[in-house]
């Protein structure tokens, strides 16, 4: 613990590089503030570095990129990898981990270790990799890395530690997987086909053992060759020369034949008995044409062949459709008997795989279902029902059902939030799902202790809006609403939306939400504002528009004060919007209007729909505010917003200024341009400069901007740091940085934030946008003795206004009196874009924002209590006694953070955040019951500094290279936890708190249960002793070192895995019960299976006595004639 007391005697910084009397510590015109009168602020800092450690805490959504798959049939637990190295291992819900292959290569295959918990996995790079699955954070135990030859495909079989590996050049490897080594024993390609052939087979793509006898390995090579080789007499048993390329084989579960897919859309069949030919050829979806000759179709890239007990058996493909039928989606096709199903998929499809009642291959399989692993989607198929339905996916795997273009998280809601949502989009959910129970069950699961209500919500291109429970490390989807349900649907290529924003008019940009009013707003690309209310009634509503004219017809340059070849001088009025007034309108009225030019004028993006509409229960539109088209411009995208349920206003601001809207009586209070905000208080000194040039392409920028962000196919975002900074690298002072005029392609290339401006560091507009706005109880002027409502406003260049409010406390008075404010109040000064204000009490608690309490506007009325509006107040002056009036500003801007003593507006520390790079999202949050600064920078860092005094807590280089898309979706929230869009299709949590990383093993599924396997089914007595050589074939002898000898040392290299006594420990730690109840279980097995040995080894001694016995009888009888017996 520590304290710290202050003496107010003038201004005391942090920073070693500040000097007291620096302007950018002042107030007003850049001049330092007279000395406050001495007073002691004693704050205890509870806060220390050991609070802190960052680590990832779980991943929600859809792999992205997905590759491989593998199930484990005993442990019901399944395996996704990606292109990017990583896997996602998943159970039932609660139970999903995420790792990732350092080398960042893309996963080839998987395989389980059926029941061993144990997963390997085949890499790009020509690794292999063994990952324990005992422990709740998975890690690589053993590699292997082949130098000489690429690996194409990998079998392990059932209950054996040998796995066959297939290579690039048709030779079959065999790895020890206990021991991660080569064996000496290799299938070369020339000796499995025949000398006389003359060219290559080309790579293995298929290997497995028959199900009749594990001695014997089919090898399927991509030329369409097929070699059953036997492993004990090291030679081929049959060689299958087909002429079209083979993508997949399956055995019958009997061992007497097999089907191959075709690369021409066929399925063979072959029988052991005669090889020569393939007892069966189909082609499932080519017809025959009237010349006869059969359609030609797509490859079949893989078939599964599965018997039933009771019915025909099941022929599952995928592709095999004609190529004449444009159009056509992808498609899984199930044969069963003489029906055809066709399933059509949205997204192609990577992989599937047919869930199976048994692990071994020798018995009849009874498939039960069909995982369909798709590029974007993962749907699993009911086999057991004749029209084969869906289950209902548990997992959150449609996060990018659209994409997502901004987030929000909060953490420790209100507890009756998440219930009443659930109960509102539970009334909205598809029907039609299989009725069984989700067959991907593993692992297990529990609540843990350190619990408590989490929001996530996602914004995304199609102007959706999802609301995600998040509590307890899940994420599961309680409510999703339709933003663009306000306005008419666009006809298209006409109008204002088409010719600019094709694709995309509703994208998401920002989204404000008071989870204690249950109000909600959104900002979309086109320039629009809405403004939701909640209620449990559903309702017929006339959605108001209000309009508002915000743009400046000259760019505003600022000019060095230094040169004085320019004249510098002010002119405010030439500033403001034009006109000054602001335009407001009320549907049905239409304002749409265009000059005898054609030009654009005062007309919106979008059309509100202008009738009255029935909304149902949950989040229902009350005002939509759009800015207008002014002389052929569009409007310049909103870049800040802030709303307050207490005061009913909502403020905004672009590029061209700030306007503030009263929700209640809806209508705009304020709609200035930044620099008339200023009055006589502007610190620079600006030259006027003639109309924009260049229309056409800003115009078509501000309205793209969004849409470069989530499409891939759109131009690439520079994303790497160096790009990101090097505008920014060689300035010589702040002063000479605000100087400048930035070039064109800094704005085409623009890192734009998800909240605040897309003017940044290096993306500076001449004009001077408001890049963050908050509502609070302050002090609007140095000379105020009380708090009253203000509005705080950040812009892109570092200033920081005070705009005091005075606003009717009487109800009836509030909604016919109107709201006044007093521009021209404090100004203070920061380097670099202002980011965000938050505001402590003199003893350093948290001031929370005022807010009405909610209550439902559609609920009947009751006339002994009529509904009148409850106001929750934090008043700065009321949380301490011995500090009397004021209260703590915490501004933090791109480059640094202040802390100002209101209202002498004194700066008590600054701490210079980066000098390389900027900040690029910034959050007060609380933690272990204390506040902290939480900031993330564009060069990847994560950092956290105390409060008020600015000491860095943490500063961790957490994501080197920062994109797009991370930028704008990166989102702090209490509880020491954070959020981001790792992948187009993924959601990944963070945490910075040393106590929740601690307890994260509790929180985190057990991917391993300890199951006993399955028994063999009864083969029968006679059957397995004259048929029995499957269950007498021993690897070892044949693969161990002292019979093949050791593979050459070139052929491979074994590397050590990190997670060996690391994850042993970890894993101890987090399930000591359940390795306990696990070591129980293997030794009981254990000691049946010792007490079967020793009646074994008894059979055996005592058989080997009475062979004694009768020998020694026969040579004691052998010259006996007969009549000496």
């Amino acid at each position: 613990m520590k304290k710290f007391r202050k003496v107010l005697d003038g201004l005391t910084t942090s920073s070693p590089g500040a000097t007291v009397s620096s302007p950018s510590c002042g107030s007003a015109a850049g001049t330092p503030t007279a000395a406050p009168t001495p007073k002691e602020i004693d704050v205890q800092e509870t806060l220390v570095s050991e609070n802190f450690q960052l680590c990832k805490t779980v991943r929600h959504g859809f792999p992205y990129q997905p590759t491989a798959l593998a199930f484990d049939p005993v442990q019901k637990i399944l395996a996704i990898g990606s292109r990017s190295g990583g896997v996602r291992i998943l159970g039932r819900p609660g139970v999903d981990c995420y790792c990732q292959h350092e080398s960042g290569a893309a996963v080839l295959q998987l395989q389980f270790l059926i029941n061993e918990g144990a997963l390997v996995s085949a890499c790009a790079d020509d690794t292999l990799h063994l990952w324990n699955l005992r422990q709740r954070r998975p890690a690589i135990l053993h590699s292997l890395k082949f130098n000489r030859e690429r690996i194409t495909f990998c079998h392990l079989p059932f209950q054996s530690k040998w796995l066959y590996v297939g290579t690039e050049r048709g030779n079959t490897h065999i790895v020890n997987i206990e021991s991660f080594i080569l064996s000496g024993y290799v299938i070369m390609w020339n000796k499995a086909i025949e000398l006389s052939t003359k060219t290559h087979p080309g790579p293995v793509v298929h290997l497995s053992d028959s199900p009749k006898d594990e001695g014997k390995l089919l090898i399927g090579f991509e030329s369409g060759t097929i070699v059953q080789w036997d492993l004990r007499g090291k030679k081929a048993d049959f060689r299958i020369y087909y002429d079209e390329a083979i993508h997949s084989v399956s055995w019958h579960h009997e061992g007497k034949q097999f089907m191959c897919s075709h690369s021409d859309g066929s399925l063979t069949l072959w029988n052991l008995r005669n090889t020569t030919k393939p007892f069966q050829v189909t082609f499932p979806h080519g017809k025959i044409q009237k010349d006869g000759r059969k359609e030609s179709c797509k490859p079949i890239l893989k078939v599964e062949y599965k018997t039933c007990r009771n019915s025909e058996p099941f022929v599952i493909f995928s592709g095999g459709l004609s190529y004449d039928k444009a159009g056509r989606r992808p498609a899984l096709t199930i044969m069963h008997g003489k029906a055809i199903t066709v399933l059509e998929m949205d997204y192609p499809i990577v992989e599937f795989m047919v869930l199976c009642e048994t692990p071994y291959n020798n018995e009849v399989q009874e498939p039960y279902a069909v995982v369909v692993l798709l590029e974007k989607d993962l749907i699993v198929v009911d086999l057991t029902q004749s029209n084969y339905p869906v289950f209902e996916n548990p997992y959150p795997m449609d996060i990018h059902e659209s994409p997502v273009t901004c987030t929000a998280y909060f953490a420790d809601c209100p507890p009756d939030i998440i219930p009443i949502l659930y109960s509102i989009g539970a009334k909205h959910k598809k029907t039609g799902y299989s009725q069984k129970e989700w067959p991907i069950s593993g692992g297990t699961w529990t609540l843990g202790s350190h619990t408590y209500p989490e929001i996530i919500i996602t914004g995304h291109a199609d102007g959706s809006i999802k609301f995600w429970d998040a509590s307890a490390i899940t994420l599961q989807m309680l409510y999703k609403m339709k933003t663009s349900k306000v306005f008419e649907k666009p006809k298209p290529g006409e109008g204002r939306a088409a010719e600019l924003v094709e694709e995309d008019p509703f994208a998401i940009q920002m989204v404000s939400w008071c989870p204690q009013s249950r109000i909600f707003c959104v900002v979309g690309i086109s320039a629009h504002i809405i403004l939701y209310r909640f209620s449990k009634y559903d309702a017929n509503t006339q959605i108001v528009s209000l309009e508002v004219r915000l743009q400046c017809d000259s760019e505003d340059v600022i000019s060095p004060s230094e040169n004085e070849n320019n004249p510098s001088f002010s002119e405010t009025g030439s500033h403001s919007p034009q006109p000054h007034h602001h335009h407001q309108h009320q549907h049905p009225a239409s304002p749409g209007s265009r000059t005898p030019e054609g030009i654009k004028d005062s007309i919106p993006c979008l059309k509100v729909k202008d009738r009255a509409v029935r909304v149902p229960p949950g989040y229902q539109s009350e005002l939509v505010i759009q800015l207008l088209w002014v002389d052929g411009e569009p409007p310049q995208q909103i870049t800040s917003l802030d709303i307050n349920s207490a005061y009913g206003l909502l403020a905004f601001g672009n590029c061209n200024g700030l306007a503030v809207v009263d929700y209640l009586q809806k209508t705009v209070i304020l709609c200035m341009s930044t620099l008339d905000l200023y009055g006589s208080t502007d610190p620079y000194q600006r030259l006027t400069r003639s109309p924009r040039r260049n229309r056409q392409s800003t115009s078509e920028f501000c309205m793209r901007g969004l849409s470069n962000f989530y499409s891939d196919s759109k131009k690439r975002i520079r994303t790497s740091y160096q790009s990101l900074t090097e505008l920014t690298d060689n300035q010589q002072s702040i002063d000479m940085e605000r100087s400048k005029s930035p070039t064109s392609e800094s704005r085409e290339n623009s890192f734009t934030r998800s909240r605040s401006s897309s003017v940044s560091s290096i993306d500076r507009d001449t004009k001077e946008a408001v890049t963050t706005l908050q509502f609070g109880e302050s002090y609007g002027r140095k000379n105020d003795v009380l708090p009253t409502p203000c509005l705080w406003v950040g812009t892109s260049l570092g200033v920081v206004l005070l705009i005091p409010m005075s606003i009717p406390t009487d109800q009836e008075e509030r909604m016919e009196e109107p709201v006044t404010m007093g521009v021209s109040g404090a100004l203070l000064m920061l380097k670099g874009s202002v980011l965000r204000f938050s505001f402590l009490d003199c003893m350093g608690a948290l001031i929370q924002t005022p807010y009405e309490v909610w209550r439902d506007h559609n609920a009947p009325e009751d006339p002994d209590r009529p509904r009148r509006r409850k106001l929750v107040h934090f008043s700065p002056s009321s949380s301490q006694d011995a500090c009397g009036d004021g209260h703590l500003a915490v501004v933090c801007s791109e480059r640094q953070a202040k802390v100002f003593l209101m209202p002498s507006q004194s700066c008590l520390f600054v701490h210079n955040i980066t000098e390389s790079s900027f900040v690029l999202r910034a959050d007060v949050v609380s933690v272990c019951n204390s506040v902290c600064l939480a900031c993330f920078c564009a060069n990847g860092h994560v950092m956290t500094l105390s409060l008020p005094s600015l000491r860095p807590l943490m500063d961790v280089n957490y994501l080197p290279l920062t994109d797009m898309r991370i930028a704008r979706t990166f989102y702090f929230t209490n509880g020491g936890q954070a959020l981001y869009l790792s992948s187009p299709t993924e959601i990944q949590r963070i945490t910075y708190s040393q106590e929740m990383c601690d307890n994260l093993q509790e929180m985190l599924g057990e991917l391993f249960t300890p199951i006993e396997t399955p028994e063999a089914q009864n083969r029968g007595f006679l059957k397995g002793f004259f048929g029995g050589n499957a269950h007498t074939f021993d690897r070892e002898e044949l693969f161990g070192e002292a019979a093949a000898g050791k593979a050459s040392r070139s052929l491979a290299q074994h590397i050590p895995g990190q997670g060996g006594v690391e994850g042993m420990k970890v894993a101890a730690s987090g399930a000591v019960g359940e390795l306990a109840r696990a070591r129980i279980a293997l030794d009981e097995r254990g000691q049946r299976l010792g007490e079967l040995e020793e009646r074994t080894a008894l059979m055996m001694t005592s058989a080997e006595a009475f062979s004694k016995h009768a020998h020694e009888l026969m040579l004691k009888c052998k010259d006996k004639k007969w009549y000496q017996f």
